[in-house]
């Protein structure tokens, strides 16, 4: 196979190297001809052609967009059966933070790479840090036209990330008239108000086309106690009150004090110490409760696009800015007041009727600072891209086209109604600074006395509320240049070619608020409920090389209508870790009109994202037995000293990004067949067969793993620092190149359209079977642990083996009509040593349209039919169910109109 691949890639390359040689030759040779034919390219090849490659792909045009009535991409991507477990809005706690994103094979956001135009997008931002994956949210639905889905490892034609697949989004390339949308809609529940107003405006001017869109979306969020499923979590209430569970071994001399601590009523005033009363197990808090189910998404966006053509060249221009605003919302702040951290509530009436100092180490308080209001946290995010691209014909058989972009997504991450511990510190001391070394002088000036005996009155609760400011930001800047074009006639006809060059740069910021940083002055704990942590700024740039060619091999034989061999390699040059070179070989047989078959191999990596390499470090502690002590003889602790003896379990850590991170490499193989029956006209069917493995796949292992690897095994040894005495100095325990994942598995696409006095009717089935899906997990002793995930659940995903989509489209007339569901086979998760069956889950939608023949159409229609409710989950947590895998709205009803002049 490697003698093949490299015979293969030095015909690509010798193809590229006498490209603008051959095609000069070939315009002199057809100057005569009036005029170019047009060609296409199509994903998942970068050569222009007059007809579609054999590629496994999946089209979502513009009526499978609309079918649901969906107001995001993300919406309508997440459902197709061959994408896993991804982000969305659903759920508070470890969610999105507003994100959408595609979770091609199970293999993870970030392994699937996201087009637009066949080119990259910039990557997210929102959250506490940045991401290292694209944001469809950050992608205006008004301007696309379809989706294209390659289902196949595509890093030698697109480069890195390109593992599971590719999502090229296409927008439209120009318009012509006015198209305004408005669409309302609303869960059976009553909640869930989600409106949307397009606007797509395109000109000709001269020979000039100007478009421009107009978006704007607002999705109102769904809340815990609202839905039957999500009121009470499974896995039980919190300790403590709202009014407070006091623990403290002064207040023993009270007649009613147990070790569980004292509480009182809502309804009793807590200034009289008679009101109290001991607590017991059922002075509990649903801090789950008033937390989001889904939550909401506000969105605007602006889009203009200018295509000129000159005499041999077309010049395009686009420029987009798009808003979103999200929320997540929780609990008031919990627990945090402890002797141990430092509180002290002092002995003072206007804090403490109790006459006794709070302050001892096995002082405790368990209470939710309901007054001071839920925590939301807030993300404000732009996104500002601009881009020129240019295009043409070197002759009438050579095409050329080139881009550049520069991209930006700036994010605001505001933490609302945390505590400031410092000020809430100071005002249980009763605004008493004696004894604090600190200069709290800030701190003092308008210190109000907390009194946590009543409920906190709104000068209090003014006081210790803190907002926190996050800002991060992720920037690309992109180039490429791409030729295609025919070198040599063979007898089965022409060998075509494409090659290109490209350049790009990621950039990442991230600057936590300098306040939540700081060093706790009055407590011992932090200076605010919201945790610490570094910032970080990275970057890195590539420059790369790549060269296609389709070769024909026979034509018109028989058994082989057409068969050819379609071969590709890219370079790729990192600053952060190197060059590779990945390379991808295919066949294509048709043996006649109806049947073709097709079958690739791909190399394929993902390079390390900004944040894994370059994610602000923070320095801690962790408890670590040295397998060297003792013991040097073991693999990896040669040159620590004979007699070293580990003196203190506690050894220090280092948590963060990792700069010696190597890429992930896979191996990609599929075969299918497609079959297009000549006397079933409409009718098409193909089924293809996937193997990927992923070999050095980052992820995080631990201390003391990290330490037992090295000494068991010699592996990761460079993670460990020691002094000359044998000691541990530092672990880096940031994410390693350690593991592998493999999946296989099969994918079903069949589709038939006819006519008939009936109407027209337009069926859709996909179904992907999960054959296997593989983890390996090296073991502390450099074992390795093998699970197979494939009907596995597991908290925030889930691995059914069938998933599949129908939908039916029939029109006839002004009258339209749709009916689709969307089926998630059955899994089963482990919780506390016990198995749980999930059932299977169905979801039924169905819409019905009139168009009134003066350019406006209205269309209503109903999602989740049946009105079905995600099936329970123990192992999620809080939630009770699967937030990255399943639809928590229930029925929803919408209304959408569209009017064209």
């Amino acid at each position: 196979m490697k003698t093949l691949v490299a015979s293969s890639i030095a015909l690509a390359l010798s193809a590229a190297l006498t490209a603008p040689v051959l095609a000069q030759e070939q315009a002199t040779e057809q100057a005569e001809q009036p005029q170019a034919q047009e060609k296409i390219t199509v994903t998942g090849s970068r050569i222009a052609r007059r007809e579609e490659s054999g590629a496994p792909i999946q089209v979502v045009d513009q009526e499978d967009l609309q079918i649901r009535g969906a107001l995001t991409l993300g919406e309508i991507l997440q459902e197709l059966p061959s994408v896993g477990a991804s982000l969305n809005g659903n759920g508070t706690a470890g969610t999105s933070h507003g994100s959408s994103t595609i979770n091609l094979r199970n293999l993870g956001e970030n392994r699937a790479l996201v087009l637009v135009n066949g080119n990259r997008w910039v990557n997210g931002a929102g959250t506490r840090g940045f991401r290292d994956f694209v944001d469809l949210n950050t992608i205006p639905s008004a301007i696309v036209q379809s989706v294209e889905v390659l289902q196949d490892g595509a890093t030698a034609i697109y480069g890195a990330d390109a593992i599971a697949g590719v999502v090229n989004i296409q927008t439209y390339k120009d318009y012509v008239g006015t198209q305004a949308k408005a669409y309302y809609g609303q869960a059976s529940e009553g909640d869930r108000e989600s409106m949307n107003f397009d606007l797509l405006h395109g000109v000709d001017i001269g020979a000039s086309n100007l478009m421009v869109a107009l978006s704007y979306a607002d999705q109102e969020p769904i809340y815990s106690q609202d839905r039957a499923l999500t009121r009470v979590p499974l896995n039980g209430l919190a300790a403590g009150t709202a009014q407070g569970i006091f623990r403290e071994a002064d207040l023993a001399y009270l007649p009613y004090y147990e070790s569980g601590g004292i509480t009182r009523d809502p309804s009793v005033d807590g200034s009289n110490p008679d009101n109290w009363r001991a607590a017991t197990g059922d002075d509990q808090y649903n801090r789950w409760d008033n937390n989001y189910v889904v939550g909401p998404l506000e969105r605007t966006a602006v889009y203009a696009q200018w295509v000129q053509p000159f005499q041999d060249v077309t010049m395009r221009i686009e420029a987009m800015y798009n808003n979103r605003k999200s929320d997540q919302q929780f609990s008031p702040a919990p627990p945090v007041i402890q002797g141990s951290r430092g509180f002290v509530i002092a002995n003072d009436a206007r804090v403490n009727p109790f006459g006794v100092e709070f302050s001892g180490s096995d002082f405790r308080v368990l209470n939710f600072f309901d007054e001071v209001g839920p925590r939301v946290n807030a993300q404000d995010v732009d996104t500002m891209r601009f881009g020129i691209g240019f295009d043409g014909y070197v002759g009438a058989t050579w095409t050329w086209d080139a881009f550049a972009s520069y991209a930006r997504n700036k994010a605001e991450f505001v933490s609302n109604n945390q505590l400031d511990l410092d000020r809430l510190a100071l005002g249980l001391r009763a605004c008493d600074t004696s004894g604090i070394a600190a200069d709290v002088s800030d701190l003092a000036a308008g210190c109000t006395p907390v009194n946590l005996f009543n409920p906190l009155t709104a000068e209090m609760a003014d006081y210790i509320r803190f907002q926190g400011r996050d800002q991060n930001e992720s920037r690309q800047t992109h180039a490429r240049i791409n030729f295609s074009g025919p070198i040599a006639q063979l007898d089965a006809g022409e060998i075509l070619v494409a090659t290109g060059l490209e350049y790009r740069k990621e950039e990442g910021i991230d600057t936590p608020d300098s306040y939540i940083n700081s060093d706790p002055r009055v407590n011992s704990y932090r200076a605010t409920s919201s945790a610490p942590r570094d910032g970080t700024n990275g970057e890195y740039d590539l420059y790369e090389a790549y060269a296609e060619a389709t070769v024909p091999l026979l034509t018109d034989a028989a058994l082989a209508q057409d068969l050819e061999l379609n071969l590709a390699a890219r370079f790729s040059d990192y600053s952060t870790f190197g060059s590779t070179t990945n390379t991808k070989v295919g066949v294509l047989w048709r043996v006649n009109d109806d049947v073709m078959f097709r079958s690739n191999w791909a190399e394929g990596f993902r390079a390390p994202s900004i944040l894994e390499l370059f994610e602000g470090q923070r320095a801690t502690f962790a408890p670590v037995n040295d397998p060297c002590s003792g013991n040097t003889g073991l693999p990896g602790c040669q040159g620590v000293p004979s007699g070293y003896v580990q003196a203190d379990s506690q050894e220090p850590v280092t948590v963060g990004g990792n700069p010696d991170l190597q890429p992930e490499t896979s191996d990609n193989f599929n075969i299918g067949m497609v079959w297009t029956p000549e006397a079933i006209e409409g009718f098409s069917v193909s089924l293809d067969y996937y193997d990927i493995e992923v070999t050095d796949t980052i992820s995080t292992f631990g201390a003391q793993n990290l330490v037992n690897l090295c000494a068991n095994t010699g592996r990761n040894c460079g993670v460990i620092t020691r002094n000359s005495s044998g000691e541990l100095v530092n672990i880096v325990d940031g994410p390693v190149n350690l593991n592998s994942t493999t999946t296989s598995g099969l994918d079903l696409l069949a589709n038939y359209r006819f006519d008939n006095q009936h109407g027209r009717f337009d069926m859709t089935l996909n179904v992907s079977y999960l054959n296997e899906f593989e983890e390996a997990s090296t073991l502390a002793d450099g074992s390795e642990r093998v699970v197979d995930l494939v009907g596995i659940a597991r908290s925030r995903e889930a691995f059914p083996e069938l998933r599949s989509n129908f939908q039916l489209q029939w029109s006839q007339d002004d009258w339209s009509a749709s009916y689709s569901w969307r089926h998630i086979g059955d899994t089963t998760e482990t919780f506390e040593g016990q198995d749980y069956h999930i059932g299977s889950v169905v979801y039924h939608s169905a819409s019905a349209g009139y168009d009134f023949g003066n350019g406006l159409r209205a269309k209503f229609g109903v999602n989740n039919i049946g009105d079905k409710q995600p099936p329970t989950s123990r192992t999620n947590l809080n939630i009770n169910f699967d937030i990255n895998t399943y639809n928590a709205i229930g029925r929803f009803y919408y209304t959408q109109l569209t009017y064209n002049f």
